[in-house]
């Protein structure tokens, strides 16, 4: 039976085409929303006043779900450190400003654990958000979010406005970002090892010494934990959304190898950033706030993102070697 609250919605979701946004929207259809706008690049730039003016005219809407976001992991921020800040403060900056001007009843900014401070004592605690400049390698991204939940406080004393941040742990899970490039950790790891495999190299090297530790959540926990909130929760305080447990980049490695199969050796560039030294985030207020539990076991979620890696990713690598092996 559809839920009444979700019945009464219409929403538009920034970054629904992405990994996290395709869960979220699918978690908003299962719970009855009649009324769904999934917005896309190639009609909406967000990061242009014109584009978000338009979108708001075009769209009428009660709610605003934003989880568009110029993203990457640590090479990635290193090298475009400019473009991640510009745009990432551009499109919630404008999204947010006219999203009041229309009346919308509820802002939901999905922010990111880099905007905690580079030293937070573990657990990461909502309160200590301010504590301390962010880890420097991603500092532009997490900073131009961090300044989402700034205009949106801001905006919730002067106008009234219902804007909530939240602050999403790692993401893992089928449907992630398998780009060397741009991957996060556990993607590269997890291509790392098949690449290897296939090629039957003996060794694969990551980044840093593999001391840092990371939480992570399951995506599919991640987007039932938003859908939580843009039903339940209306405060102006942040809320972490993450697992709960730590875990070092060592032991994940050697999680992945066991998972894949590779049988080569580890090696540790440690003339490359660790990024941030530990990360793990207290869960209570999400808990408190509006009943979430992340629900999918580590193993089982890394059994999951392999298994979709090999039919989607690694299927395609293969069928691209042949093709260039045929031209030759």
């Amino acid at each position: 039976m559809a839920n009444n609250f979700w019945a009464d919605q219409s929403v538009i979701v920034t970054g629904g085409a992405g990994f996290l946004g395709r869960y979220v929207v699918d978690a908003l259809r299962a719970r009855g929303v009649r009324n769904l706008f999934v917005v896309r690049s190639r009609d909406y730039d967000l990061r242009h006043e014109d584009n978000v003016k338009r979108l708001l005219d075009d769209v009428p809407a009660t709610m605003i779900v934003h989880m568009a976001a110029v993203v990457g992991g640590i090479g990635a921020n290193r090298a475009h450190p400019g473009r991640f800040f510009y745009e990432n403060l551009m499109m919630g900056t404008l999204l947010m400003e006219y999203a009041r001007r229309a009346q919308l009843q509820k802002f939901v900014t999905v922010g990111t654990i880099c905007e905690y401070p580079k030293f937070t004592p573990v657990p990461f605690r909502e309160e200590t958000l301010w504590d301390g400049y962010p880890e420097e390698t991603n500092a532009p991204y997490g900073l131009a979010k961090k300044m989402l939940l700034v205009q949106g406080q801001s905006y919730r004393q002067e106008y009234g406005f219902n804007s909530i941040h939240l602050l999403p742990v790692n993401l893992y899970g089928p449907g992630d970002n398998f780009d060397p490039e741009t991957s996060h950790v556990i993607p590269a790891i997890i291509q790392k090892c098949e690449d290897a495999i296939r090629d039957n190299a003996p060794a694969i090297t990551l980044w840093g010494d593999g001391t840092a530790t990371r939480e992570f959540i399951y995506v599919r926990d991640a987007a039932e934990a938003i859908v939580l909130a843009a039903e339940h929760f209306n405060g102006s305080e942040p809320i972490n959304i993450g697992s709960g447990t730590e875990i070092a980049v060592r032991d994940l490695a050697a999680l992945i190898v066991e998972a894949t199969g590779f049988q080569g050796e580890i090696r540790y560039d440690v003339t490359r950033p660790n990024g941030q030294p530990r990360r793990q985030l207290d869960i209570s207020r999400a808990r408190e706030a509006f009943g979430f539990q992340a629900a999918h076991s580590f193993r089982d979620g890394l059994r999951e993102t392999i298994a979709w890696y090999r039919e989607h990713v690694a299927q395609q690598i293969t069928a691209q070697a042949i093709a260039q092996q045929a031209v030759k």
